[in-house]
């Protein structure tokens, strides 16, 4: 990882900020310790009043419950990228969630009967510990690289990866469904108008 570095306190905090469970299993090999082959950098930083992972909300929605704001600040070098971001009144930022273990590929979450594999969950925990946000923008000062967020679920300090617009039009599926996950408001195929 590129433009951040990655140190033995880092990953000793992942491996001690995060149980282990029943019934979850482990990667053979670290991907931290494989030859980078992506060449990902950081952009940015994300402020959050979130320092911890017991007060961290769990997600955007009870992020924004709490009424707490955020604060991304891109690098200078990239500060340029953000011309006609003003526009959008919503964006999709992609965070590298720093503290997670990345050897962890069958988890056992808490709200769950079994173990299911990292890529049937949200959790910060996998193999590349991408986050991904959606926020309200708020304001964004392209000199200086700041854009204020509505809200985020990220602890403070987290790397920012890249940052898109959001179009409702294209990102947004009301049909989307997880079998056996009740969500509000979910329009279920075949029960529309009921």
């Amino acid at each position: 990882m590129r433009g951040g570095s990655r140190t033995a306190g880092s990953r000793i905090g992942a491996k001690t900020m995060f149980e282990k469970r029943s019934g979850e299993k482990l990667l053979e090999t670290d991907p931290a310790d494989m030859p980078p082959d992506g060449h990902v950098v950081f952009i940015g930083r994300i402020a959050s009043p979130w320092t911890t992972r017991e007060t961290c909300p769990k997600n955007m929605k009870a992020a924004r419950e709490t009424g707490q704001p955020a604060v991304l600040t891109i690098d200078q070098p990239y500060r340029e990228g953000l011309l006609g971001l003003e526009r959008a009144s919503h964006v999709i930022v992609l965070s590298w969630l720093h503290h997670a273990p990345r050897t962890l590929i069958v988890k056992k979450p808490r709200h769950a009967p079994e173990p299911k594999g990292v890529f049937s969950l949200r959790s910060p925990a996998r193999p590349n510990p991408v986050g991904l946000h959606i926020a309200r923008l708020v304001a964004l000062d392209r000199d200086t690289g700041r854009i204020d967020l509505d809200a985020i679920d990220v602890l403070d300090g987290t790397p920012v990866i890249d940052i898109k617009p959001y179009f409702a039009s294209t990102d947004a599926f009301a049909d989307a469904t997880i079998a056996g996950r009740d969500e509000p408001g979910q329009v279920m195929p075949g029960r529309e108008g009921q």
